[in-house]
């Protein structure tokens, strides 16, 4: 596989898998472009480790595939499928260093096993150092001279959130809760209530509980100036206010799947983009 070919397949992928990235970086410059959709080819495959494999150790094991196609991508000798060819190309150009890159591996661990995170602030770190990084190494790759720490945090925590309420029947399905342990202690639930479906209110007084979180961190992103050049890896935030809006205004969060339609994240994500902020 050529990485003509490998490129191109990782924006298939990323187009199918992750529809708000995809749009997002249909605004960054057209030589940028390839470079944004490996990196989030990447990350769809890191996410996915700990989505399809029901065992731990086969989670561990799809990772460590991964930390070790990333040191062969360094070395120029890349694994044969997209995303491990797109590393390659995407180290070759020197934006994204293999430290940043094996952070986001480590990180996307912490997923795996079905225990909840202790706290909002454990939860709250994690997504800093998944969502948010993701966001920083975007903005590296659109402008490696432009460092945006304080408001990737921000947008990457609230996206992460928003995306966590969206997918609460997902993870349920599949025996895990992203839910902070100590919000469901408070309403004296324990995560096999959630990974049932149960408990209907105190399910949605958790729910409005994490949404206040995000909407608190998209609001300080908001108030953030982001020079044009980076704006599209941040612009996927711009959909949080909208995700919240769908998923807090069901009466049952944990039963009914909330989206918004592909047409309305279109717009939004236009409109960001011709504002200039989110």
């Amino acid at each position: 596989m050529n990485p003509q070919e490998a490129l191109a397949a990782c924006e298939v992928t990323v187009r199918q898998s992750d529809p708000d990235r995809y749009f997002a970086g249909l605004f960054a410059p057209a030589d940028k472009r390839p470079m944004l959709f490996a990196l989030y080819a990447f990350n769809h495959e890191l996410a996915r480790a700990a989505e399809v494999a029901r065992e731990s150790v086969m989670a561990e094991i799809r990772l460590q595939w991964w930390r070790d196609a990333l040191d062969d991508a360094w070395e120029g000798r890349p694994r044969a499928q997209p995303a491990a060819v797109g590393l390659t190309e995407l180290l070759r150009r020197g934006a994204i260093s293999t430290a940043a890159l094996h952070a986001l591996i480590d990180a996307r661990s912490e997923e795996i096993g079905a225990a909840p995170f202790p706290n909002v602030t454990a939860l709250e770190a994690h997504l800093e150092a998944t969502s948010g990084a993701l966001i920083r190494l975007a903005a590296a790759v659109l402008d490696p001279q432009t460092a945006i720490e304080e408001v990737s945090r921000e947008a990457g925590i609230a996206y992460g959130l928003a995306g966590i309420i969206r997918a609460i029947p997902f993870h349920a399905a599949r025996d895990k809760s992203f839910l902070p342990a100590d919000l469901l202690a408070a309403e004296r639930l324990n995560p096999n209530d959630v990974l049932s479906l149960r408990h209907g209110n105190a399910a949605r007084r958790i729910v409005s509980r994490l949404a206040d979180v995000a909407r608190a961190h998209f609001d300080h992103a908001k108030r953030a100036v982001v020079p044009k050049k980076i704006l599209p890896a941040l612009l996927p935030a711009a959909l949080v206010p909208a995700y919240l809006s769908s998923a807090t205004r069901g009466r049952k969060p944990l039963r009914e799947p909330k989206d918004i339609s592909l047409f309305r994240r279109q717009f939004i994500l236009l409109r960001a983009a011709t504002l200039g902020r989110l």
